[in-house]
Formats: C-alpha cells, structure tokens, sequence
C-alpha cells in the first residue's frame, strides 16, 4: 500500500476565510426556480409559492451567500418589469437559454428567498442590454429607505425596510461570445461602464461592495489580456474580479477528471498576477480580491475542434451553441419541472477538491458560488433528501473557518495527459500531481481546527501520516470519512444512504501524529478541538 505524509501547523498561515466561500449560485434555468424552488401548487407551497420542504433543508445546510438571479439570464432581464403585481408583470424571451421568462419569480422574490433561507444575496445586475440609469434605479429601490419615487414603490410592493444587499455584481461573463451584448471586443468601455455604475452604487449605499466580471474562462481567446483593460479602467472602484470555470475532463478519464484542481490553481494565480500588475500600475494601497462565483466539474465527449485555435474560442465550431440557437422557446412549467442530475459521489468528491483550492487561496479569493450549490439537496413532487455533495459541502460550511493554513504535502504522483474536447474545454499536460490533496484552517476564537484530505488514486487506498504535533494544546475530536465503494453511486429518494459521512474507526495517534487508511476515493475532514 502507498504512503503519504501530511503535516499541518497553525503557524503555516495563509489568510481570514470569508464565509461567502462556501456560496452557491442561482439561475432561472429549466426547473432550478419555476418547479424547484418555487412551485405555488405544491401542497407545501408558503404564502409566496416557494417550497418549505426545500426552504427548510436549505435553511438546514446554512449556505452563507447565494448569486442570485446569476448567469447568462441576466445580461438581458428586464428586472423592473419583474416587480409589482404578478398579474401586471411583463413576460419576455429569454435568448439565454431560449425560454419564456414570466417574471413570476422577480426581483423581490429572489430577495426574499434569500432571507428566508437566511443567506447572504449576491444580485448581479444586467450590464448587457441593462443601462447606468437602470443599475441606479435598481439599487435605490433596494437598499434606500424611502423618500424617492424607486424606495418608495418597493415600500408600495410590500417591503416596507431596505432588502440591504451588500454584494453587486457588476454583470455576469461579460468577455463571452455567447454573452448578450458582448463586451468581448470593448474591454475598455465595459470597463468604463462598471466604474461609472461602481461609482454610484457607493454613493446610495457607501456599504456595498461591488464586483466586476473577468474572464469566464481560460479558454477564451481574449484571456488574460480582457481582464487588464478592463481592471485598467475600474480598479479604484471595485472590490472583487469574478472569475468562473467549469472543469470537462475525457469521459472515463479519472485522473484528468480529478486533476480539475490544477487547472484551478493556474486560472487562480494567473489572475491574481494580473490583479497585482494593475496594483502596481496604479501604485495603489488596495489589493484586488477574487470572487469565484461560478464552478464546476464534469465528462464531456470528444467533439469538433478548429486547427490552430489553440485554445481560443472558435464561435462557428462551437456545437452546443449551434444547436442551443436552433431549439424552439420553452415554458418551464413548475409542475413539470425535470429533476436535475442525481449528483454521484464522484462528481462531490472532484467539487471538494475544487473547495480546497478556494480554502488555500484564501487570502485573495474571498467568495465562492458552487454552480450545483443550491442542487445538492435533492427533491421530487413528494420528498426532498440529502445528495452525496450535500454531505461535502456541510463538512466545509461547518468546519472550513477562521485562517486558512498551508499544509505540506508529500506524497505519490500520477501525470494526466493533455486533451482537446473543442475549442471550449482544452487543459495542457500535468505531471507529478499528488493523489493526496489537503486544506486546513483554525479557528481561534472557538479554538477549533479542521484538516480536509482527499485521496484521489482511484485505484489504491493509502496509507497517511498526518503530522499535527504542533497544535500542542489540541485534542483530536473526530474524523469523518466520506466514501462510497462505487464512484457512481448516489443518494436518490429511494435509497437516501447510498452515501454517507462516517466515523473512522482504525486511526492510531503517537507523538502528535494521526497513522490513518485513506480508502480509494474517499474525503476525510479530521477535528480538532482546544
């Protein structure tokens, strides 16, 4: 059996953990809102139509921040035609994902979603087809507390007190192709236009931070290069870049799949390396935080690529584009609303290493949206019930706090090839990367500490030893293992234990140090109490 060795200090500090790390992200698509979290002819519908069965799990998990309402739909919603009386609101197409926008679900029920989850909102505002005067309009109606025409009809609405959302995001993939009203070709005047809109959003509301979108993906033609123009035209105004990424791997192909970390880890540093460049063009005191508000990981088939692109976005060979466009408009009906992806042990094991990452850079980035968040509870007409990735994201929500450390890592290596699914998803060749994967943060105020390891060999377990010997004033509370003997399995209504967090028996402590088993696949969150 392989060995690895771990060694975890609370000198080894990295940065404060912001609790909106662990977010998730929210998006009219298909049956996430009209038929998931919103159905008013469900038996267990509340006085707004949202689902109190979902309300409460939700509630349960404890997400800090939801993006809400995120995504391509938002470069062209109209969100004053999403408020006032149901009956009275405009309906629209949506070019984003070619479906009929009813606005049933609107700007303040989105708000009010929120509170009743108890979750932090992260509103993106439309700065595509959306002006400077609609931004304005849109967070005077929100945060003020009366006296003008916009705080005033929100009081009208029914909301007497300000909704106070902290976080803007300042448009959403802005650099995309695909994007409505694209800034891809004018970085400089989307970047002039979240300035001007950063601006005044500070001056309704001095407390709000405000986001600017960066590159949505390294992919991208225009990628790093967007990102400077743009940071060269608002950097005193903004408080975070966004970045998103979703991780294709070669279907089957286990070690590329899991080696989504890597890939993170380039995107993260190359935009932290542009973010300080402008700091020091600038010659300014402030640093540039890290927003990370869209992620994920998934199989993809192996599809057309352009010759040459190398890398790039080529928009005439891009396949799911082509037929997205060619598809009829739909209605998402909440009563026949189609359940989302099961959620396999896999899929929440690569999302935690992905969660690791975010934990180790946590000194620049400082908010996380999991784009399958909200989707780790999993629901039908009748029952709702845990996912496999609901158990990894509530081990990082309950124990990923305070200072991030920086743990040393020594272990066995495997190399991933490089690959070309299509000009979408392309990852260079790695070498030498660790099956064992760790994170590690302290809370000193509760005196708790937590150490968060994966192995990833999807062949072997291994053996770790797992050096804590400077938490000389610590006692180990617990370990929790989560591990399923096929990869593939999930949790569904009918067997809700297919996947579950369990505690290690066969640790063995001596000198400060854990001597544990890491089974094949497997996350382990060990607890460390003062």
């Amino acid at each position: 059996m392989q060995k690895a060795k771990v060694t975890v200090h609370p000198d080894y500090r990295i940065g404060e953990i912001d609790r909106r790390l662990f977010g998730a992200f929210l998006e009219p698509i298909g049956g996430w809102v009209y038929g998931g979290i919103w159905n008013p002819n469900h038996p267990l519908a509340d006085d707004y139509g949202f689902r109190k069965d979902i309300l409460e799990i939700t509630r349960e998990l404890g997400i800090p921040a939801v993006r809400m309402p995120g995504g391509n739909f938002t470069s062209g919603w109209e969100w004053k035609d999403s408020i006032g009386p149901r009956e009275e609101r405009k309906k629209h197409l949506d070019l984003a994902w070619r479906q009929y926008e009813t606005n049933e679900i609107g700007h303040d029920e989105y708000l009010e979603w929120a509170r009743r989850v108890n979750t932090d909102p992260l509103y993106t505002l439309n700065m595509g087809t959306g002006s400077i005067e609609d931004a304005l309009h849109c967070v005077e109606y929100t945060n003020h507390e009366g006296g003008t025409y916009w705080s005033d009809l929100r009081r009208k609405n029914g909301y007497e007190k300000p909704h106070k959302v902290k976080t803007w995001c300042l448009g959403n993939e802005m650099d995309g192709p695909w994007q409505i009203h694209s800034w891809e070709k004018d970085p400089k005047g989307y970047g002039i236009k979240v300035h001007e809109t950063s601006k005044i959003i500070k001056w309704i509301d001095p407390s709000s931070e405000t986001v600017v979108a960066g590159s949505s993906t390294p992919n991208n033609r225009t990628y790093p290069d967007w990102d400077l123009k743009v940071l060269n035209e608002c950097y005193d105004s903004v408080d975070y870049l966004s970045l998103h990424y979703y991780h294709s791997a070669p279907e089957g192909d286990m070690g590329a799949y899991l080696n989504a970390s890597s890939v993170f880890e380039d995107f993260i540093n190359t935009e932290i390396a542009a973010c300080d460049l402008m700091q020091a063009h600038f010659r300014s005191p402030k640093k540039m935080m890290i927003s990370f508000d869209e992620y994920g990981c998934n199989f993809s088939p192996q599809k057309q690529t352009t010759i040459g692109r190398c890398g790039a976005i080529d928009r005439s060979a891009y396949p799911e584009f082509s037929s997205h466009i060619s598809r009829p408009f739909r209605f998402n009906d909440p009563d026949a609303a189609e359940p989302s992806a099961p959620g396999e042990f896999l899929e929440a094991l690569a999302l935690s290493s992905i969660l690791m990452t975010l934990v180790r850079h946590a000194d620049r980035v400082k908010i996380g949206c999991m784009t399958g968040g909200l989707f780790v509870i999993g629901s039908d007409e009748e029952h709702v019930w845990k996912r496999a990735g609901y158990y990894l994201f509530e081990q990082f929500i309950r124990h990923a706090k305070g200072i991030s450390l920086r743990p040393a890592v020594e272990s066995p290596v495997y190399s991933v090839k490089g690959f070309n699914l299509n000009d979408f998803n392309q990852t260079p060749a790695y070498d030498n990367v660790p099956f064992i994967e760790c994170c590690a943060s302290l809370d000193e105020e509760n005196g708790k500490a937590a150490v968060f390891l994966i192995n990833r060999n999807w062949e072997e377990d291994m053996e770790i030893e797992l050096d804590i010997s400077g938490f000389t004033d610590f006692h180990v509370e617990g370990h929790t293992v989560l591990h399923a003997e096929n990869p593939h399995a999930c949790n569904t209504c009918e067997d809700q234990k297919a996947v579950m967090p369990e505690e290690a028996a066969d640790d063995r402590q001596e000198n400060g140090k854990i001597y544990m088993k890491a089974p094949k696949l497997s996350l382990h969150v060990i607890y460390l109490t003062k």
